[in-house]
């Protein structure tokens, strides 16, 4: 068994792995804290413990499976996971037995969840990497002609139906993650920098153009969040930006080393646990500890590429472009709401906020960025026999 283990971690990118894993023990730690000084209960952290665990255990497995099986399976993957997303653009809240589709779980339209009992799941992190397996194993097809009017409506189309689907949802902040995601891959899988330019620009006045004829597009409490990051101090914004303004205190005043776990001296934070768990981290581990999370995240950034770079085919490079996408920036983008430079969209940081299904689903990718590697490394060893 131990000998078997060994070679594995020989052959596979063990610190990927492990950079991983220590995200995961950070996060069950600081949620513990926040358990026991704000919600007087370790739910969490035992529900991110058991996430971290099966996900570690679906990164091995599928890092044993070869990611082009796993692309050219797209018909079955696509239609689990839209099978699940699509009922919930049409059905909020409906109760079917001890199932809820459409589960309304933040009481802000968006009705993006199920829940099952006193579980809660979320389709579009399944339906995210389906969504890059597919764009990926399209990106290969058309390699070197992603530039041909024809090809890029296609590509385009690929992009946008998903996200205009989980827009649809309710669920914007992951369907801004979508179309980052797209327009990485896109952009790696070789579209031209004038059509990139000249899109950039079309999407800029033609998204102005869209917010000033239909402003309803725009849910009320979304256009209050957008004002709350260009007027913080505004009275009439305080329900709003009450959470911003705590998270970017936590972070300003948790000083060099912070004011400790487990103690009731940091500043509170509402939903720490989620979105604002950098904020409290902040806090109670200070400038030392925030640090510390952002270079295992760039670890996992950085090993994701070098996956990548290693990569012999164009369709396990292009899968590892958009999981590092979906890394950069969902941490980004979490970043950015903590340190009130972006409005609150429902984000979370990878690894670290609880929530069951986007780990395991985080740890999923985690395989594949594993498996491509695999290869990579069994490539070479099988060249290496034949010379």
């Amino acid at each position: 068994m131990f000998a078997l283990l060994r070679r594995y971690l020989r052959r596979v990118d063990a610190l990927c792995l492990a950079l991983c894993a220590a995200c995961s023990a950070v996060s069950v730690v600081v949620l513990v804290s926040i358990g026991q000084t704000q919600l007087g209960s370790n739910n969490k952290a035992s529900v991110q413990l058991i996430a971290s665990f099966l996900g570690i255990m679906l990164a091995v497995i599928f890092s044993t499976v070869d990611y082009r099986a796993l692309a050219r399976a797209w018909p079955l993957h696509a239609t689990v996971a839209w099978g699940l997303v699509l009922p919930t653009l049409f059905l909020h809240n409906f109760r079917a037995g001890v199932v809820t589709i459409g589960y309304d779980a933040g009481g802000t339209s968006n009705y993006s969840w199920y829940r099952v009992g006193g579980m809660t799941f979320q389709p579009a992190e399944l339906a995210k990497i389906s969504f890059i397996l597919t764009l990926a194993l399209h990106l290969s097809r058309v390699r070197g002609r992603v530039n041909q009017p024809k090809n890029l409506l296609l590509l385009l189309l690929h992009i946008g139906v998903p996200t205009a689907l989980i827009h649809i949802q309710g669920d914007d902040g992951t369907a801004l993650v979508f179309l980052g995601i797209g327009v990485f891959m896109l952009y790696a899988g070789g579209l031209s920098n004038w059509v990139a330019g000249g899109a950039l620009a079309a999407g800029v006045v033609g998204g102005g153009a869209l917010l000033k004829l239909r402003p309803g597009i725009l849910k009320g409490y979304q256009f209050k969040r957008i004002l709350a990051v260009i007027t913080p101090d505004d009275p009439n914004l305080a329900d709003i930006t009450y959470q911003q303004n705590k998270g970017a205190m936590a972070i300003g005043t948790g000083g060099l080393t912070g004011t400790g776990l487990f103690t009731p001296e940091h500043i509170f934070v509402p939903n720490a646990w989620n979105d604002f768990i950098f904020a409290y981290l902040a806090n109670v581990l200070g400038f030392v500890g925030a640090a510390a999370v952002l270079a295992l995240l760039l670890g996992v950034c950085l090993r994701t590429l070098t996956a990548a770079l290693q990569s012999r085919d164009a369709l396990g490079r292009n899968i590892c472009v958009g999981i590092f996408a979906a890394l950069f920036l969902q941490t980004v983008i979490n970043l950015g709401m903590n340190l009130q430079v972006l409005p609150v969209i429902g984000v979370t940081l990878p690894f670290f906020s609880a929530g069951g299904s986007s780990v395991v689903m985080m740890y999923f990718c985690v395989g594949l960025v594993l498996s491509v590697g695999l290869q990579a490394r069994r490539s070479r060893v099988d060249a290496v026999a034949i010379l």
